[in-house]
């Protein structure tokens, strides 16, 4: 079986801690939020790496030179998006961080605890084949939950757990 990675679990009062912070950072964001259709972020343009240095310059330029900027043009408003994107950017790379650190934290522990889960299952099947006792009700309740997916036709439940094991578990 894989070497175990997940190996420090995260204390209770850890995980409530940072739902908390993150509720609280929801709600202090909350009242500047916008929530875009799809079809309205398909029809924006995008303001990203690449772009950002090229706003803020503009910025920067129509601030120092306002005879170039157009009459109808609202610096202002120009100065309120620019400032909070360029904020805003910053929170959600670290945002982003948090996400993808959480995301294989989450994936790590939960595919090592899918494969000891079906070196269990593959233990108590043995185990109620040979009559252990108490066994065979472990195997009937958890046969029921066993996501093995759908069976080729005439393949019996002892192929489909191996097969799934063998994919799941690099069997030594």
């Amino acid at each position: 079986m894989k070497k175990n990675t997940h190996i420090q679990a995260i204390p209770e009062n850890v995980l409530t801690s940072a739902q908390t912070k993150i509720q609280e950072v929801l709600t202090l964001l909350a009242p500047y939020m916008l929530a875009l259709t799809p079809a309205e972020r398909q029809g924006m343009p995008k303001m990203g790496e690449k772009t950002i240095g090229f706003v803020e310059k503009a910025y920067d330029f129509a601030k120092q030179n306002p005879n170039l900027v157009p009459p109808y043009f609202e610096m202002a408003a120009f100065g309120t998006d620019f400032t909070d994107a360029h904020g805003l950017w910053t929170v959600h790379n670290l945002v982003q961080q948090l996400e993808e650190g959480i995301s294989d934290t989450e994936m790590t522990a939960g595919s090592e605890a899918y494969q000891v889960a079906l070196v269990f299952y593959k233990s108590v099947k043995m185990a109620a084949a040979q009559d252990i006792p108490g066994a065979k009700a472990v195997y009937e309740e958890l046969k029921t939950r066993f996501p093995g997916g759908k069976r080729k036709t005439g393949e019996t439940e002892t192929e489909t757990v191996t097969e799934t094991i063998k994919k799941e578990v690099k069997v030594i």
